[in-house]
């Protein structure tokens, strides 16, 4: 009797499948709202703030990857996020100016850049699209833009289950 063996074309296609969520950064991400200091929300007195950038426990951010913004509509002066920035670095694993969107975009751009895309020229890549961790879609784009010059193909999805994205012309 013959025997039929199942051949699996996912596992002989040479399809490359990448994870974004390799490339998320572990740690506490932590929002600081300058708004907190800020007078009937609307201004930031200077004497005020300086006495609060010396008293304030900077500790609590050690470590933490921290995004800063202003999450109502007043006018900060620049010197106000700088001196911040002054207080924050020291502590801070990461530091941004936005918000945790913005931190978590900047996060995975650090990550990804240390990513080679010469090592993917012309593979097959998928660009797995399920998981347990939120991925904002400019990592895609990012690890996109990255690997465009480089790969034959770009998919998204599952090998199994691909979106086109990007076949170089011949």
């Amino acid at each position: 009797m013959e025997e039929i063996g199942i051949v699996n074309r996912v596992t002989n296609s040479g399809l490359i499948t990448l994870d974004l969520a390799d490339y998320y950064i572990e740690g506490q991400r932590e929002l600081y709202d300058i708004a907190r200091n800020l007078f009937m929300d609307a201004i930031l007195k200077e004497k005020d703030f300086r006495e609060f950038l010396k008293t304030h426990d900077w500790s609590q951010y050690e470590g933490k990857h921290v995004a800063v913004t202003c999450s109502v509509d007043a006018i900060i002066p620049s010197w106000a996020y700088m001196l911040l920035a002054t207080k924050l670095q020291p502590v801070a694993k990461t530091l941004i100016f936005g918000d945790l969107d913005d931190l978590e975009i900047a996060l995975f751009r650090t990550a990804l850049s240390k990513l080679n895309p010469t090592s993917y020229k012309d593979a097959k890549v998928v660009i797995k699209g399920c998981g347990d961790i939120s991925i904002p879609h400019a990592a895609y784009f990012e690890l996109t833009r990255l690997l465009t010059p480089y790969v034959a193909s770009i998919m998204y999805g599952e090998p199994c289950s691909t979106v086109p994205v990007y076949k170089r012309g011949k």
